[in-house]
């Protein structure tokens, strides 16, 4: 192994934020998890593991926060990684709809596999991560979409080698406003055939028409097909709509994501970044 990576590795995930979703269930948690589509974020998560036999407990953080997160202990238990520290730093609030656990997750699998030099290929290691969002119930399809990057259009689902991807070939500036959290375990343990049909309608329009403006079109019928934003979600929506933008509710969180300037136009104060070309990479380590 190289020694730039003797001690520990730092991994960068986007964020994600899914516009629509249809929940697939099966018996393997490999196969399991959603058709859909959404948007990367240049905004995401870095996530370091250092190799420490003495690694206290619990040995996750988060913005230097103690963290108990199942999904990534499951993916360290896979790798037999004992004694390492994993700590996450954030541009994202965690339970908001930007997939930050998926992203952690997704982060301590590749930087784990490179800081105990275990030889895991990508793939296996985004499988791993899936299965264990699957497993605890915290996300059904940002793993794949993070690892992929861009737009990306989930056509069928599960990990590798199972899952089919495709994307929307544009890049553009994306704001956002959050304004709490909303429990995807709560929504999953519900009827989910209402996601199922509207999220298939909304899957089916945006494959007859790839782009950014009809994602997000998509996305709001689905919402609204679904019922799910609140109140205050519905009412920024409208108001972005009203200002000539396109705008929808992140699934799931009391958050909403538009294209360009549209919650600046609506008179929200929002946060911005962009679309991510690239998916979850290794980034170099600080040596300063």
């Amino acid at each position: 192994m190289d020694d730039e990576w003797a001690d520990h590795a730092t991994v960068f995930v986007p964020g994600h934020v899914t516009g629509f979703f249809s929940p697939c269930s099966a018996d393997d948690p490999v196969r399991a998890g959603s058709r859909g589509a959404g948007v990367t974020l240049s905004d995401g998560v870095r996530v370091t593991v250092r190799v420490d036999d003495a690694a206290p407990e619990p040995r996750l953080t988060l913005d230097g926060d103690p963290l108990s997160m199942p999904p990534v202990e499951t993916v360290l238990a896979s790798l037999d990684a004992d004694g390492v520290c994993v700590s996450a730093e954030s541009d994202l609030p965690l339970g908001t709809g930007f997939g930050v656990s998926g992203a952690i997750t997704l982060g301590a699998a590749l930087a784990a596999n490179h800081a105990l030099d275990r030889g895991r290929s990508e793939n296996d290691l985004v499988a791993l991560a899936h299965r264990a969002e699957v497993l605890a119930g915290t996300g059904l399809g940002d793993v794949v979409a993070q690892a992929r990057g861009g737009v990306p259009i989930r056509l069928d689902p599960g990990a590798p080698p199972h899952g089919r991807l495709d994307g929307v070939p544009a890049t553009r500036r994306v704001e956002y406003v959050t304004f709490g959290d909303l429990s995807t375990a709560d929504v999953l343990a519900g009827d989910t055939d209402p996601l199922v049909d509207a999220g298939d309608r909304a899957l089916s329009r945006l494959v007859d028409h790839p782009t950014l403006p009809e994602l997000l079109a998509a996305a709001r019928r689905f919402a609204r097909e679904t019922d799910l934003p609140t109140d205050r979600v519905r009412g920024v929506v409208d108001d972005v709509v009203d200002a000539g933008g396109e705008a929808s509710m992140a699934m799931l969180g009391e958050t909403v994501f538009a294209l360009g300037t549209g919650l600046s136009d609506a008179g929200v104060d929002a946060d911005a970044c962009r679309t991510c070309e690239a998916g979850a990479h290794l980034v170099a380590p600080d040596r300063s």
